[in-house]
């Protein structure tokens, strides 16, 4: 081993513990009561950058969530690269599901519990503990680094755009490195080039001015809550097909090469599906699981309510009903126009006994970038450095709204190098991150910044100085 493989495996306790300190932190972001936790793990965040040796960390006020800035700017001549991350969590509701409390990293079966612990705490640090271990061993990074670390990416990102536009000269870079994906196996490491977007709506249904007897006016006035399941019913046919008008237009094919890369990735269709207690998988006719979740759109139902739901019965006909209902999306969709097409077809599939409002709660473009560009060949050689196999391309299905920011704010190539598993419970109760990710992932980190540093060069040559793992 070299110095810096030495620090890497000598300090894998210390970079575990520095993640834990994190973690206990409720950074819950969309849940006002945890206001005062999200400033404070900014501030902790900040501290720690402080004392790995970034010349420069802040705490920056937004109109929301604090953003943690940071730089290291020493390296001239060489790339500037623009890390993005977030310090915010998901709310833990329901709580009585997790096995341990969510504040309370716990380390079991080679795998680390908390909330927060695979997005996005777990894959910043990271970064964090590659950029100690340059510092620490050379006094020095391979290239210039400029940290941007929100706090507001579970609840929408609202107020980054702003932050970025505002330090859109300071804050500019050859390339973006965002670590908020994931990997198709444990062992197979992976580069992101698509993310879907997603357009959030509410809709809400009202029907008579109050609550009514279900046996006195049962039958002579429209219920809210059927006419909600009849309209929820008639936004997608019986082959997974979403039936809102002009939905499909603009969404893309995928290439030929695209397909014959899906066909390549070690994906175990059945154990996904197990792994979600279903029996079978369902979506759109004539795709397969992973078209569906990586390069189609969807629609689904996130949350209902209406009427009384406690014990026993109330013979109710509720005035009101509500649906959450999202959309996610694929290259060229844009969020603002499937909105108002959506809207237009479920008040269309509404009855006109009832009142309904749809409203749009937030959207994000999603987002493609070329596999082929040279920043991203520099992430290839970095994984296939750090792991055993060659590294996967491949797209995601979730949405990560700063990257339809940043192409409008920056237009850079960006790498999303992720480290995530879909077992890991994002976003569920029991979230969890394997130690061999976040080991894997520091490691492959560290890597990352050799390789932007040392620049385009050919394939053979980052071969002859590979490490494997």
């Amino acid at each position: 081993m070299d110095a810096l493989d030495r620090y890497l495996e000598d300090h894998k306790p210390q970079f575990l513990e520095n993640l834990k300190a994190a973690l206990r932190i409720p950074s819950v972001s969309a849940q006002p009561q945890h206001k005062a936790d999200v400033q404070r793990c900014a501030e902790h965040i900040a501290a720690h950058l402080k004392k790995i040796g970034m010349t420069r960390a802040e705490v920056v006020k937004t109109p929301g969530h604090a953003v943690v800035y940071a730089e290291w700017l020493g390296a001239p001549g060489k790339p500037t690269a623009l890390l993005y991350g977030h310090y915010d969590v998901q709310p833990v509701e329901p709580l009585e599901l997790w096995k341990t409390p969510p504040f309370e990293p716990t380390e079991r079966d080679g795998k680390l519990y908390a909330r927060g612990a695979c997005d996005d705490k777990g894959q910043v640090y990271m970064h964090l503990s590659a950029i100690e271990a340059h510092l620490a061993v050379n006094k020095k990074l391979p290239i210039n680094l400029k940290l941007v670390i929100e706090g507001e990416e579970e609840a929408g990102s609202e107020s980054l755009e702003g932050f970025l536009t505002a330090r859109r000269k300071e804050l500019d870079a050859d390339v973006i490195l965002v670590s908020d994906t994931g990997m198709p196996a444990p062992d197979q490491p992976a580069l992101t080039y698509a993310l879907r977007g997603i357009c959030y709506t509410q809709i809400e249904i009202v029907g008579p001015s109050r609550d009514l007897h279900s046996g006195v006016f049962g039958g002579a006035v429209k219920n809210p809550a059927n006419a909600l399941a009849g309209i929820i019913a008639g936004l997608m046919d019986a082959d997974g097909r979403i039936t809102v008008p002009g939905f499909y237009d603009k969404v893309r094919e995928l290439t030929p090469a695209e397909r014959e890369a899906y066909a390549a990735v070690p994906f175990d269709e059945k154990g996904f599906i197990a792994e979600t207690g279903v029996v079978q998988p369902f979506g759109e006719k004539g795709r397969s699981t992973l078209e569906r979740i990586w390069s189609r759109p969807t629609l689904d139902v996130n949350g209902m309510w209406s009427g009384y739901t406690g014990e026993g019965s109330k013979t109710v006909l509720p005035s009101f009903a509500a649906a959450k209902v999202s959309m996610r999306l694929v290259p060229d969709q844009d969020p603002k126009a499937i909105f108002a097409a959506f809207e237009k077809h479920v008040r269309a599939l509404a009855p006109p006994s009832v009142k309904v409002t749809v409203k749009d709660l937030h959207g994000a473009s999603p987002w493609i970038t070329s596999p082929e560009h040279p920043m991203l060949q520099a992430a290839v050689r970095a994984l296939a450095r750090s792991w055993t196999k060659k590294p996967a391309l491949i797209r995601e299905g979730g949405s990560i709204p700063v990257m339809a920011t940043f192409q409008h704010t920056h237009n850079l190539p960006c790498i999303l190098m992720g480290f995530g598993l879909h077992d890991d419970q994002v976003h569920a109760p029991n979230e969890k991150f394997s130690l061999t990710s976040f080991h894997g992932g520091t490691r492959s980190c560290a890597y990352l910044y050799e390789e932007l540093g040392i620049g385009v060069r050919a394939e053979a040559g980052a071969a002859a100085r590979g490490h494997g793992a």
